[in-house]
This record gives C-alpha cells, structure tokens and sequence, in this order.
C-alpha cells in the first residue's frame, strides 16, 4: 500500500456561509466531522491547514495536527503547498486534499485516489470522475472531463465536451450515454507538483474557463482520473447545503443507534 498523507484545507471566511468549518452539523463543528472521517482512510498524517485560531483548536481536539498558515492563499492548493513545505515532505510523498465542507466524503475513496495515483508514475496528480447526467452535461456549474484511452485527463471544461455533432444539432440536444464524465473536485497530489504548480502563473485556458486544474495540464503534467460509478456526496456551500447534511447525518447516527 503506498503511503499518503491528507491535508485538510479549512480557511473561516466565505463569501455564502461565514465561518463554515465551525457551524454546527448533528452536534459537533462541522470541520470535527471531517477530521472524524479523515482520520479512517488510513493516511500517514492527517493535518488541517487554516488561518484561524478556532478551528485549529477544534481540529486538535478531534484528535488531528492544526498548521495556522498564511491568510493570503488564493486558493486550498496554495494552503496544502505551505504544509508540505514547512514540514518538509518529500517531492514524491502523496498528498491528498480533503476540503474541510467535506464532511460526508469517503475515507474509501480517498484511500483509492491516493493509491491510483501511486500506481502511476508519470502522473503528478489523481482526481475523480463519475458518469454526469444528461442535464450535467449541458450545466456550466458541472465540470467535464475528457479522458484518454488510460483513463488520463485530456481537457476539464463547463462546456458540454465532447461535442456530439449528431447529437447536439437536434432541436432538444441529447449526450451519448457513456461519453460524458463529470468531474469531482477531489486531488491527490506529489508534492513535487505542488511546489511547481504555486510558481506557475495563472493559464489563459483556467482564466477563461475559471478551474486551476488547467494550470496543471497547460504546463504538460498529467491527471490520473480515477473512475467511480456514483458521485460522493457533495459537500457545504450554502445553507440548503447545510441543512441537507445535517439531516443526512442525523440518519447515520440514528441507524448507528438501531443496530447498537
């Protein structure tokens, strides 16, 4: 099994949900429950990278190492590249990003990006896809992925790639079923990678598009995609977000209580 260690970017401000690693999901912060969950995958280290003084200590508490770093980051990449810096991780160590509004994300799943991406060499980084649906397709908030015959990373776009000429010319377009892929924003990284990924500036195809991981792909680096057949469910944004959490995880810990 190869080694891998997971950072856990979690940052107090945001523009919809101020101070969301810290609201209140079935009786604990919600960042406590990402540690909770971190903590399964069976990493090497688990550390949560932040600029604010609570969450880290919510975060030690939950029995997980807190970095405070640099309020400055533009983004989580920037934030997990300081970690790996400051405690001196090897350029080959793989690092997986778990967002800190990730509470119901799979320690599974992410035990299997980081071992996909230790399998494959010359890939610097791993992320995940899933069958998109035919209004995801079509969707500019749904990112699409176009995989080569290895299953590495051809384009990410908003746009509804590939292009079905046939297809789309109809009056009520339709997507192939099976051709289409839907990315989810979850990476593993070398940490070599990231060093070089924060002295790129930014791309002309990410700044049209808005998604960093075309840096990646402009600089000639490749994206292992690994391939799963049902998207994780999806993180905390807004509050309908929160309240939908909440409900699911209220229902783990009744069911837990059942079969006790």
């Amino acid at each position: 099994m190869t080694p891998f260690k997971i950072v856990i970017p979690a940052r107090h401000a945001s523009s919809r949900l101020p101070g969301k690693p810290l609201l209140p999901l079935a009786g604990k912060p919600m960042i406590a429950h990402v540690c909770l969950q971190a903590l399964k995958a069976g990493a090497a280290d688990v550390v949560v990278a932040t600029d604010d003084e609570r969450i880290a200590q919510v975060a030690e508490r939950s029995g997980v190492k807190a970095l405070m770093t640099s309020a400055g980051h533009g983004s989580g990449t920037e934030r997990i590249q300081e970690v790996a810096e400051r405690l001196d991780w090897g350029e080959d160590e793989i690092v997986v990003n778990w967002q800190g509004d990730e509470p119901l994300l799979s320690p599974g799943l992410v035990r299997c990006l980081a071992q996909s991406l230790g399998g494959h060499e010359d890939a610097a980084v791993a992320t995940l896809a899933a069958p998109a649906e035919e209004e995801e397709v079509f969707n500019p908030h749904a990112v699409k992925v176009v995989l080569d015959h290895a299953d590495y990373a051809l384009y990410f776009s908003r746009a509804p790639i590939p292009w079905h000429r046939d297809g789309f010319a109809r009056e009520r377009p339709q997507a192939v079923e099976g051709h289409y892929w839907r990315h989810i924003g979850v990476y593993a990284y070398r940490v070599g990678l990231l060093h070089r990924y924060v002295g790129w500036p930014a791309s002309p195809l990410e700044a049209l598009e808005s998604l960093e991981q075309l840096r990646i792909l402009w600089h000639g680096e490749r994206i292992i995609v690994v391939t799963v057949a049902h998207a994780p469910e999806a993180g905390v944004d807004t509050p309908e977000d929160l309240a939908r959490v909440e409900r699911l995880l209220q229902g783990d810990s009744v069911q837990v209580h059942r079969e006790g």
